[in-house]
């Protein structure tokens, strides 16, 4: 699965494919499964509008980051490391990115 977004004025590819789960445990050392899981369950469905709305209480930032950055990693192999990727964003919107990104990281576990 294959989708571009744009952050901060530029055109950014992201991509899920059966790499993605390996690559992101040899990056950062965690299960990327668990890690999915837990990111999913920061999502909730406001039952007055039926759009999705992140739980800020429950989201665990480190982990939408390296999710993302696996993405963008797997569409592009020549993106720095993590931080430098992230500071090169003035504005990296996460309420737009994680409902355009959550399709993909589940699609692997389907």
């Amino acid at each position: 699965m294959e989708k571009t977004l744009t952050i901060d004025g530029r055109q950014v590819p992201f991509k899920s494919t059966g790499a993605f789960l390996l690559r992101y445990k040899m990056q950062f050392k965690r299960d990327a499964i668990a890690d999915i899981y837990k990111l999913y369950n920061s999502v909730e469905v406001n039952p007055e509008t039926g759009k999705e709305e992140i739980n800020i209480e429950t989201l665990d930032l480190e982990i939408f980051y390296n999710l993302v950055w696996t993405l963008a990693k797997t569409a592009d192999p020549n993106i720095p490391p993590p931080l430098e990727w992230l500071d090169s964003f003035g504005e990296f919107p996460l309420v737009e990115i994680l409902p355009e990104t959550m399709d993909m990281m589940m699609s692997c576990l389907t």
